[in-house]
């Protein structure tokens, strides 16, 4: 994620809605204005989009489904985009839902909004107001931090029910002294999930200590010693509690001051003595597999290529519908890290057109696979879209706007798919 500050380039808005039209407009409008507009169709692609750099402000349109006037879709993402990131300045767009609604989302947290049609200079006046008010939000937060810097807040991507229960869990906890611990498989998100914790907390203004359970656990390890007492009135990250014994958890835990917050990763709390899971996990958050995260997998491979892109200046057309549909059904080694990383190498070694399933390292023989390479399901491509299409619209209580939202599809183009698999 983009932190630094960029005091001196032009604000940065994003703009969610799902008309075209309202894009371009907006594009024209801001470029004048001297103003940087990053767009997204919909709110998944905007959630990509602020992990890969903040926005200054933010425009959100409250409907996404045609015919829709009552905006629950537009209230699910701003409560999101609030959760994520609390400074974050969100100008609604209302035009069929009525100042009832606009009212509603500034109860809400929107800190204004605007009516379709509107006059180009109240959009304007409107935008730059939301992004003096961000900035100052931003200035008084900074002053709280020791070094002066303020990062922008870690974002746990995924439109699944899993994620949105972990993504409630660390809302509710982050703020509160208790300590955290964070399970699940290796590569699965849980440091990620441990800095949105501390983000989140109190503690923010202090440290976020990262340190090998082994090392803490050690008493001839002065540095380790001295990095637990630097974690004092900040967070302390011990990883890999469950490797220790069970000599190395009880000096660990006569090591451990009680003025410091621990957030604790393991993959299984099975190993842990009574005294210290008790002392490490007030509260336990537990990171699912991507494999029982639904449409996730196909929506975080989109936006690694995104950031690949990005990082590499290498940009790429998309997918193949081929390599979406073993995405989706693939089990990957290192999980949602495994994933990230075969994403990069395809973006890195592509040549800019649609990445393809053996660029992923799926799809072939097996026996031309390297050894470790992770290995795609044994469905058929025609199968594998099938049950892609199946889990989503089940997901979504057949509500064809939002599965075909997750799959990135046109609505037709789902609805093609639905009748050629009976579904």
């Amino acid at each position: 994620m983009d932190t630094s500050p960029r005091p001196s380039t032009a604000p940065r808005v994003l703009l969610i809605d799902d008309d075209r039209d309202v894009h371009q407009a907006v594009s024209v409008l801001f470029a004048r204005a001297g103003i940087d507009l990053v767009s997204a169709m919909q709110p998944e692609e905007a959630y990509s989009a602020l992990e890969l750099a903040s926005a200054d402000a933010i425009l959100l349109d409250l409907n996404f489904t045609r015919g829709r006037t009552h905006g629950e879709e537009g209230f699910a993402a701003l409560a999101r985009l609030l959760g994520d990131d609390p400074d974050a300045a969100v100008v609604v767009i209302t035009g069929h839902s009525g100042i009832r609604i606009a009212v509603a989302a500034m109860q809400a947290g929107a800190i204004d909004f605007v009516m379709k049609p509107w006059r180009n200079e109240e959009l304007l006046e409107r935008v730059r107001a939301a992004i003096a008010h961000r900035h100052r939000r931003r200035e008084i937060a900074a002053l709280r931090q020791h070094d002066g810097a303020l990062a922008d807040p870690p974002r746990l991507l995924g439109a699944s029910e899993a994620m949105e229960r972990v993504r409630d869990l660390i809302r509710r906890v982050g703020p509160t002294t208790a300590n955290v611990l964070i399970l699940g498989p290796a590569g699965s998100g849980r440091s990620l999930a441990s800095r949105a914790i501390h983000h989140a907390s109190a503690r923010a203004a202090g440290e976020l200590v990262t340190l090998d359970a082994r090392a803490a656990a050690d008493v001839h390890d002065d540095v380790a010693g001295a990095d637990i007492v630097r974690a004092a009135g900040g967070t302390l990250l011990l990883r890999h509690v469950d490797r220790l014994n069970e000599v190395s958890q009880g000096r660990l835990l006569a090591r451990l001051p009680g003025d410091v917050r621990i957030i604790a990763t393991a993959q299984t709390a099975e190993p842990l003595l009574p005294a210290l899971r008790a002392r490490v996990g007030t509260v336990d958050i537990a990171l699912p597999p991507l494999a029982r995260r639904g449409g996730d997998a196909l929506l975080l491979a989109r936006h690694f290529a995104r950031a690949a892109e990005r990082r590499h200046g290498r940009p790429v057309l998309g997918f193949t519908p081929e390599a979406e549909a073993a995405i989706a059904v693939a089990h990957w080694s290192d999980d949602v890290r495994g994933l990230a990383q075969a994403v990069e190498r395809a973006v890195v070694l592509g040549d800019g057109g649609l990445i393809g399933e053996a660029d992923l390292g799926l799809g072939q023989p097996l026996a031309e696979k390297p050894a470790g390479a992770p290995v795609a399901s044994s469905l058929s491509l025609e199968e594998s879209e099938r049950t892609l299409v199946a889990a989503a619209l089940k997901r979504h209580g057949f509500n064809v706007s939002r599965a075909a939202d997750e799959l990135g599809l046109s609505r037709a183009a789902l609805y093609r798919r639905m009748a050629k698999h009976g579904l």
